[in-house]
C-alpha cells in the first residue's frame, strides 16, 4: 500500500523511492523539468505561458483575473502529437475572440525527453513514472505530470483548464468557475454512489457520504491554481493506490484515474459546478452549437444513408484510432447526409486545422 488515508495529500514514500532509483533523483520536489529546442542550442526551460517568442493575445474585454492557463498532458507518440497539434491550432483561433478568458498554454510532455513539437507548441518536459509503476496504464502519468508542472512552472494565471489532446475548442471559452467552486463536465459513467463499497477504501466515512464525490474526471476542469496545487499530490497517490488494489482496478478500468481525481477533490472538500454544456462527445451528442469543446473520444461510424453503425466499421467513418501510426490526411471526406451536425463539424474543424498547420505531412 502506497499511502494511508491520513497521508493521502502527501507524496508516497514508495513512489519517491522508485523515482530516486528509476529517474536518478532523490525526491520529486527537486525534479528538473527542462525542455530542449530542436535547434540543438542546449537545454532551455519551456514554461508555457502562451506562444513561444511572442506576446499572448486575449479576447476583447477579457478580465485578467478570470483568465485560465490551458494545460494538457501528452506523450511523444505520434498519435498524441497530431491530436495536440489540432488542439493547439483551435486554442489559438479561439483565444483571441470576444468572450474568451483563455490565457497561456502548456503541453505537459510526460515522456521525459523533448520531441519534434517543441518549437511549435509551448511545452514543458516532465518525467514519466518509473518504469513499471503505471502497470501498463499510461494515463496514470497524468496526475504525476501535473504535480511536477505545478511545482516548477511559472504560471501567471490564477486558474487552470485541464484539457486533453483530443479536445477541439468550437467557440471561445469563458471561465466557467466561480471563485473556489471549479467547473467540470459530468460524465454519465462516473457513478460514485453505485460504487460506495469500493470508494470507501479511499474516501473514509468521516469525510461524509460518497455523494460528496462529484461524477467527474479531471478533464475538462477549470480550477483555481491554488486548489489544484493541493489536490494534485492527493490525486497522484489515490491513483496509484487504486491501481494497486485489484478489486478497484478491475471495477474502474480505464476510468480509474478519473475516479481518483474526483475522490482527491472530495478529500480536500472541493466540489465542482457541473457544466453539461462544457463539452460534447460525438456521435452521441448531435449538436455543437451550445457547447465549448468537442471531445472526439468515440468512433463515428455510419452507413452511406447516414445511419449510425456503432460497434461496426461504417461505410463512412472517423475514428482517431484509425491514425495510431500516421496522422489523418488533409481534406478528409465529409460524412454523408443525415449524420449529426456535431460529427460534420468535427471533421470540418479537423480539416481546417490540418490545412493550415505548416508541415502537417512532415515527419515529426
Amino acid at each position: 500500500m502506497i499511502v494511508g488515508r491520513k497521508n493521502a495529500g502527501k507524496a508516497s514514500p514508495f513512489l519517491l523511492i522508485l523515482i530516486s532509483v528509476g529517474c536518478f533523483f532523490a525526491t520529486y520536489n527537486f525534479l528538473t523539468m527542462v525542455g530542449h529546442s530542436r535547434s540543438g542550442d542546449g537545454p532551455r526551460k519551456l514554461l508555457g505561458g502562451g506562444d513561444q517568442g511572442g506576446a499572448v493575445a486575449f479576447g476583447s474585454g477579457s478580465d485578467p483575473s478570470k483568465r485560465f492557463h490551458v494545460a494538457l498532458t501528452a506523450t511523444d507518440a505520434l498519435y498524441s502529437q497530431w491530436q495536440s497539434r489540432i488542439m493547439y491550432y483551435w486554442y489559438k483561433q479561439m483565444r483571441v475572440r470576444p468572450g474568451s478568458d483563455m490565457g497561456g498554454f502548456t503541453r505537459i510532455l510526460h515522456s521525459g525527453k523533448p520531441d519534434g513539437l517543441m518549437d511549435e507548441i509551448p511545452t514543458l518536459v516532465v518525467d514519466p513514472l518509473p518504469e513499471g509503476a503505471d502497470r501498463g496504464y499510461i494515463v496514470l502519468n497524468r496526475p504525476w505530470a501535473f504535480v511536477q508542472w505545478l511545482q516548477k512552472a511559472n504560471i501567471k494565471e490564477d486558474y487552470i483548464l485541464m484539457a486533453e489532446p483530443d479536445h477541439i475548442f468550437v467557440k471561445p471559452l469563458p471561465n466557467l468557475a466561480h471563485g473556489e467552486e471549479p467547473a467540470a463536465f459530468p460524465f454519465f459513467y462516473i457513478k460514485p454512489t453505485d460504487n460506495e463499497k469500493i470508494l470507501r477504501k479511499f474516501f473514509p466515512e468521516e469525510k461524509g457520504p460518497v455523494s460528496n464525490i462529484d461524477p467527474i474526471g479531471n478533464s475538462p476542469v477549470i480550477i483555481q491554481k491554488a486548489q489544484l496545487e493541493k489536490i494534485a499530490p492527493t490525486w497522484m497517490n489515490v491513483s496509484l493506490k487504486m491501481k494497486e488494489d485489484v478489486e478497484t482496478d478491475k471495477a474502474f478500468g480505464w476510468v480509474l484515474e478519473m475516479y481518483a481525481y474526483a475522490v482527491a477533490s472530495a478529500l480536500h472538500g472541493v466540489h465542482h459546478s457541473l457544466q453539461k454544456d462544457f463539452m460534447i462527445q460525438p456521435p452521441w451528442d448531435a449538436k455543437s452549437d451550445n457547447t465549448f469543446i468537442i471531445h472526439y473520444t468515440y468512433g463515428c461510424d455510419y452507413s452511406l444513408k447516414g445511419e449510425l453503425t456503432y460497434g461496426k466499421i461504417g461505410e463512412w467513418r472517423f475514428d482517431k484510432r484509425s491514425y495510431l501510426r500516421s496522422p489523418p490526411p488533409r481534406n478528409l471526406s465529409l460524412p454523408p447526409p443525415g449524420v449529426p451536425e456535431s460529427v460534420a463539424t468535427l471533421v470540418k474543424m479537423v480539416n481546417e486545422a490540418t490545412a493550415n498547420i505548416v508541415g502537417w505531412d512532415d515527419e515529426i
